[in-house]
C-alpha cells in the first residue's frame, strides 16, 4: 500500500507543476469563424514556440476577444480550438523588454466540413470537464476504461467510491441515484452493482456527476445523481462501431458489442447490442467474537473464510426511433432489454473456539445460487418546439419490468476440533423470485422569457408494484419439508406524484441566479402476506434548490448552491427475505425502513475553467445504513439496513484539468471530508467520526499522432461506512492505445490494479459487536481490446437525449445477487 500511495502522490505532484514564470508582457486577440462571426467560449492556449509546451490557458468572451497578461520573455504562438471548427493558430511572436504588448490579427477557425464521406471523426475529448452544476467524465477518453464495466468506470471517477458490497458513495456520502440516459435504474444495493457490472464500458459515452441537481430532477438521492449516458447517433447518414475485448485475471473475461445509427431528414434510428462473459473469484475473511450483551463477557470466537466463485453471461439490447413529424415536432420510442445468467458458489469454513481460544468445533458450508435476471423497458416520448427561442414542451410515458429468479442451496456440515463429524448435515433450499413493474409519465415545459431568462415547470406520476414470494424448504432424512419460519411473501406498492418549477436569469453582468421548488407526494403500502403484517404510509414534502453564480472576471467565478434531497429505501432493502452466506451468517431486509432527508450546501470557485475548488456541508437525518446484529444464543450474525443515526459532513474538494504540454494532459481530484454519525444501534448509543481523503488521478499522453497512453488510479484513506471503519485502499492502472486503418480502428492494451491493492479491510466494534473483515477479488486484469468505426454522412446537431419518466423509480430496485 505504501508503494501505491507513493505512486499516486507522484501523479498528483506532477499535476501541480508551475506553468510559467511571471513577466510583464501581454498579448490580446480575437477569434472568428469562417463567416466572420465571433466564436464564444473558444479555448485559447498560449504555447511556447520552442517546444509547444503550454504557458497559459484562457477562454474567449462572448465577443470572441481574449488576452494573456504577465507573460515572461520569450517566443510564443497561440492555439485556438472550438466545437465544430478546425483548430487555428497564430503566427510566432516574441515578448521582450522592447516589445511588451502584442495585438494579434483576428484568427479564423474554419467550420468542420459537413460532408464526411468515409472519413471517421476521432476528435479527442478531455477525460473530465467541469460545468457550473455538474462534472462530466468522457468514458472513451481513458484508455484504462477499455475492458471494464460501468461499475469499474464509476469507481475511478472523481469523488465516487464503491464499497465491498457494491454500494456507491459520492464525496463520502451514500444515497446516490444512478440514471441511465436520464432514466432511473430503480435498482439498489447488490442488484444495482450487478446491473452495472453487466453494462460494458464500450456502450458508454459520458458520465454526469451532480451533487446538487436542479428541481427538474427527482428529489431522490441525498448525496446526488449520477447519469450514465450511452452512445447515440450524432450525424446524418449512418455510423457505428464494432468492439471486441478479452481480459485475463485469474479467470477470463470477454466482451463484444456493436453500435449502429442511421439518420435522415425524417428518421433517426439507433441501436446497440452487447454481450459479456465474466468469471471471477472472491475471498472473504471474517473474525468475530460473541460476548454477553449485559456483562460483555467473552463467550466464543469465530474465524470464517469464504472462498467464492462467480460466473455470468450478460446480454443487452437497445433500439430506438425518433420520427421528425415536422421541424418542430418529434415522436420517439425506445426499447431496452437485458438478461443476466449468473451462478455463485461459496465454500465456507468456520472455526469456532471457546473464550480461552481453544478450538471447539468447525462448520463447513456449501452455498450455491443460480440467478436469472431479466429487464425490459419501453419509453414513448414527444417533443414540440414552441418558438424560435427553443422553448419546448416534452412528454414521456414509461413501462419497466424487472423479473428475477434466484434458486439457493445451503448445506452445512458439523465437525469437532479434530475433524470428526458430530451432527447430521442439514440442507436448506430456497426459491426467491422477484417481480417489479413500473408505470410512469411526465410532462415538462420550458419557456425562454428573453435572451437569458429561463422558466421550467413540470409534473410527474409513477406507480411501482413489487411481488416477492420466498419459499424455503429443508431436507430431513431425504424428505423435503417446507420451512414456514423462513418463508415469506411480501408485496409492496408505491405511488409518487410530483410537480416542480424552476426559474433562472442573470441579475447583472456578473451575477446569475437559479431557483427551483419541487413537491413530491408519496403513498406506500406494504403487505407481508405470510404474517399478515401491513403498513400504509403517506407523506408530502417540498424540496427547494437555489444557485447563485458570481463571475468576478474572465478567470474567476463562484457558485453557491443549496438543495434538499430524499433517499427512499431500495425495494430490495424493504424486502424481508433472508440471504444466507452460511449457517451463522446472513443478510435480511427491513420493511420498517423510513426515508432519509438531507440538506446540502456547496460553495465552489473556478479558476480559468481548469481548477475548481468546492466547500460542502451536509446534514442528514434518519440515515439508512447497513448494521450488524448478533444472536448470542444461536451464534448468528446478520446484516440489515436500518435508520440508525443522523450524519453531519463537511469537506473540501479540488479538481484540476490541465494540459501540461501539447502531448500531456493531467486530471487530479482531491477530496477531504469529515463524517460524524450519532445514533442508536442495538440499543447502544454510538458517536463516531473520521476524516477521509480521496485522491483520483489520471495522466494522459498523446504522441506520434496515433499513439496514446494513460496512467490512472485512486487512493482512499481510512473512512467510516456506517458502523464499519474501513481501512485505506486504492489501485493503479495503466494502458496504451494505437489507432490503425487510417484512424478507423483502435487497439488498446491496459492493466487494471497493477499492484493488486484494491482489497477491502474493515473493523466494526460497538455494543457487543466485535468483527474484522478482509475481502479480495479478481481485480488485477490485463485487457486487450479492438474497436472498428465506420461512418458515412454529414454532421448534424445531435438529437436531444431523452430522460424518461421512470428515471427515479428504476434506481431503487435491488435483487439480492452476489
Amino acid at each position: 500500500m505504501r508503494k501505491l500511495l507513493t505512486v499516486l502522490l507522484a501523479i498528483a505532484t506532477l499535476s501541480f507543476v508551475s506553468y510559467g514564470q511571471e513577466g510583464v508582457g501581454k498579448v490580446s486577440g480575437k477569434v472568428i469563424d469562417g463567416n466572420t462571426k465571433t466564436i464564444e467560449s473558444a479555448t485559447i492556449t498560449l504555447l511556447r514556440a520552442k517546444d509547444s509546451s503550454v504557458a497559459k490557458i484562457s477562454v474567449a468572451n462572448k465577443e470572441g476577444n481574449f488576452g494573456f497578461e504577465n507573460i515572461a520573455e520569450g517566443k510564443y504562438l497561440v492555439a485556438i480550438s472550438a466545437v465544430g471548427h478546425t483548430k487555428g493558430y497564430s503566427g510566432t511572436f516574441e515578448i521582450n523588454t522592447v516589445n511588451t504588448s502584442v495585438t494579434l490579427k483576428p484568427i479564423e477557425l474554419i467550420p468542420v466540413s459537413k460532408e464526411l464521406g468515409n472519413v471517421i471523426v476521432t476528435g479527442r475529448k478531455p477525460l473530465v470537464e467541469q460545468k457550473i452544476d455538474r462534472m462530466l467524465v468522457n468514458v472513451e477518453a481513458a484508455v484504462t476504461n477499455m475492458g471494464s464495466s460501468a461499475l469499474d468506470v464509476l469507481e475511478k471517477s472523481p469523488g465516487v467510491s464503491v464499497d465491498k458490497d457494491g454500494n456507491i458513495s459520492l464525496k463520502g456520502k451514500q444515497g446516490v441515484v444512478v440514471l441511465i440516459d436520464g432514466r432511473e435504474t430503480q435498482l439498489g444495493g447488490t442488484d444495482l452493482a450487478n446491473y452495472l457490472r453487466s453494462l460494458h464500458s464500450n456502450q458508454l459515452e459520458q458520465i454526469e456527476i451532480m451533487t446538487n441537481p436542479p428541481a427538474k430532477f427527482d428529489a431522490s438521492g441525498t448525496s446526488g445523481v449520477i447519469n450514465i449516458k450511452t452512445k447515440k447517433n450524432r450525424q446524418m447518414g449512418y455510423n457505428g462501431s464494432l468492439s471486441l475485448g478479452y481480459g485475463q485475471g485469474r479467470y477470463p473475461k470477454l466482451n463484444e458489442g456493436v453500435n449502429f445509427n442511421y439518420r435522415n431528414k425524417k428518421v433517426n434510428l439507433f441501436t446497440n447490442l452487447s454481450h459479456s462473459y465474466n468469471q471471477g473469484f472472491g475471498v472473504l475473511e471474517i473474525e468475530r467474537t460473541f460476548r454477553d450483551k449485559s456483562t460483555k463477557e467473552l463467550l466464543s470466537n469465530f474465524d470464517q473464510v469464504s472462498r467464492m466463485q462467480n460466473e455470468s453471461q450478460n446480454y443487452g439490447a437497445k433500439i430506438g426511433l425518433d420520427y421528425f413529424v415536422s421541424k418542430k415536432t418529434t415522436l420517439g420510442v425506445v426499447f431496452n432489454g437485458s438478461m443476466s445468467d449468473r451462478t455463485f458458489v461459496n465454500r465456507n469454513t468456520t472455526d469456532i473456539s471457546d473464550q480461552y481460544g481453544y478450538p471447539s468445533s468447525q462448520t463447513r458450508a456449501f452455498s450455491g445460487n443460480d440467478q436469472l435476471w431479466k429487464n425490459f423497458s419501453t419509453n414513448l416520448n414527444f417533443r414540440r418546439m414552441l418558438d424560435t427561442a427553443n422553448s419546448e414542451l416534452t412528454a414521456d410515458v414509461d413501462f419497466v419490468l424487472y423479473n428475477s429468479k434466484n434458486d439457493q442451496t445451503l448445506i452445512n456440515s458439523y465437525f469437532d476440533a479434530i475433524g470428526t463429524p458430530t451432527f447430521k448435515a442439514d440442507t436448506l433450499l430456497g426459491a426467491l423470485p422477484q417481480d417489479i413493474r413500473i408505470y410512469s409519465g411526465k410532462i415538462d415545459y420550458l419557456k425562454y422569457l428573453g435572451k437569458d431568462i429561463r422558466f421550467e415547470a413540470g409534473i410527474k406520476s409513477s406507480v411501482v408494484k413489487t411481488d416477492n414470494d420466498a419459499a424455503y424448504d429443508s431436507i430431513s432424512y431425504g424428505q423435503v419439508v417446507h420451512d414456514l419460519n423462513r418463508s415469506n411473501h411480501f408485496m409492496y406498492e408505491e405511488n409518487i406524484n410530483a410537480a416542480y418549477i424552476n426559474f433562472s436569469r442573470p441579475l447583472s453582468k456578473k451575477w446569475n441566479a437559479q431557483a427551483g421548488l419541487r413537491m413530491e407526494n408519496t403513498n406506500a403500502k406494504g403487505d407481508q402476506v405470510t404474517t399478515g403484517e401491513k403498513f400504509d404510509r403517506h407523506y408530502t414534502q417540498l424540496f427547494p434548490t437555489l444557485y447563485l453564480q458570481y463571475k468576478a472576471d474572465d478567470k474567476n467565478s463562484f457558485v453557491l448552491n443549496y438543495g434538499k434531497r430524499i433517499r427512499r429505501p431500495d425495494y430490495q432493502r424493504l424486502n424481508p427475505f433472508i440471504n444466507f452466506l452460511d449457517r451463522y451468517t446472513y443478510q435480511q431486509g427491513n420493511p420498517n425502513l423510513k426515508p432519509q432527508f438531507s440538506h446540502n450546501i456547496e460553495l465552489s470557485h473556478s479558476f480559468r475553467g481548469m481548477v475548481t475548488t468546492t466547500l460542502n456541508y451536509t446534514n442528514t437525518t434518519d440515515i439508512i445504513q447497513q448494521v450488524i446484529e448478533q444472536n448470542e444464543e444461536r451464534n448468528e450474525t446478520y446484516v440489515k439496513a436500518a435508520n440508525i443515526a443522523k450524519q453531519r459532513q463537511f469537506g473540501i474538494s479540488v479538481n484540476t484539468t490541465v494540459p501540461i504540454t501539447k502531448w500531456w494532459r493531467s486530471n487530479v481530484f482531491v477530496n477531504a471530508f469529515n463524517n460524524k454519525f450519532d445514533g442508536i444501534v442495538n440499543d447502544t448509543t454510538i458517536s463516531v467520526k473520521a476524516t477521509t481523503v480521496q485522491l483520483n488521478g489520471s495522466q494522459q499522453f498523446n504522441f506520434a499522432k496515433t499513439w496514446s497512453a494513460e496512467i490512472s488510479g485512486f487512493y482512499r484513506t481510512g473512512s467510516i461506512e456506517g458502523v464499519i471503519q474501513a481501512k485505506s485502499m486504492g489501485m493503479i492502472s495503466a494502458g496504451i492505445s494505437k489507432e490503425i486503418f487510417q484512424k478507423k480502428a483502435t487497439i488498446r492494451l491496459n492493466v487494471r490494479d497493477i499492484f493488486y491493492t484494491q482489497g477491502f479491510r474493515g473493523v466494526s466494534k460497538y455494543s457487543n459487536i466485535d468483527a474484522r473483515f478482509k475481502e479480495t477479488r479478481d481485480s488485477r486484469v490485463v485487457n486487450l481490446g479492438f474497436t472498428y468505426r465506420f461512418s458515412k454522412g454529414k454532421i448534424n446537431g445531435a438529437p436531444k437525449r431523452r430522460a424518461s419518466s421512470s428515471s427515479d423509480e428504476q434506481s431503487r430496485i435491488g435483487g439480492g445477487s452476489q
